[in-house]
């Protein structure tokens, strides 16, 4: 993740709606296609116009950064998680997991780096499932060897069966909800 921008380079796509979103009460040769997606590197909910004959799948990557865009013509708005379909909504915890094994090493870095945020509070406890006793465990383990892999720390740690689906809970609770105190993953 490139913390001096905050710009989304590709999206994974949510929802595509053929016909505009569903709540948008224009007649419908006033609305525009729309692509619903989450950006890879910060998380950030977004819609986005496709071109002309341009038709996309749920779960496909699409560029939208800057220069030239082969599917996309323009993003069109960041969205909050209210402003989602209910397919967008379904489907964002699949794509968030999906985003995270894609790019594991990052991922598993928070795993072997994750510092303390208070004097009383360390960033794996945010984790969901993870309590101060887990916590020394994978303290410990990082200390003898870092982890190398999802599997490798599954394997080491007793209570962590599946440590992609445990960020991906913790990323979706970022992006869902707006009084979350401490941000890991999404960038506002």
């Amino acid at each position: 993740m490139n913390e001096n921008k905050k710009r989304e380079e590709y999206i994974k796509v949510l929802d595509f709606l053929p016909r505009g979103h569903p709540e948008d009460d224009r007649p419908s040769y006033q609305k525009e296609k729309l692509i619903q997606g989450v950006g890879e590197d910060y998380f950030m909910l977004l819609e986005a116009v496709p071109k002309e004959d341009e038709v996309v799948n749920q779960y496909d990557r699409v560029y939208i950064g800057s220069g030239e865009r082969d599917r996309v013509d323009h993003v069109k708005r960041r969205i909050g998680y209210d402003d989602l379909t209910h397919s967008s909504q379904v489907e964002l915890p699949f794509v968030i997991e999906k985003i995270i094994e894609e790019q594991e090493e990052e991922y598993l870095s928070f795993f072997n780096e994750a510092q303390p945020i208070t004097t009383r509070q360390h960033a794996l406890e945010l984790l969901p499932g993870i309590g101060k006793k887990l916590m020394w465990k994978i303290i410990d383990e990082r200390e003898e060897k870092e982890f190398e892999s999802f599997e490798e720390l599954a394997e080491r740690i007793d209570g962590i069966n599946d440590p992609s689906h445990m960020l991906a809970k913790r990323i979706e609770k970022e992006v869902k909800e707006e009084d979350v105190k401490y941000h890991l993953f999404v960038k506002d």
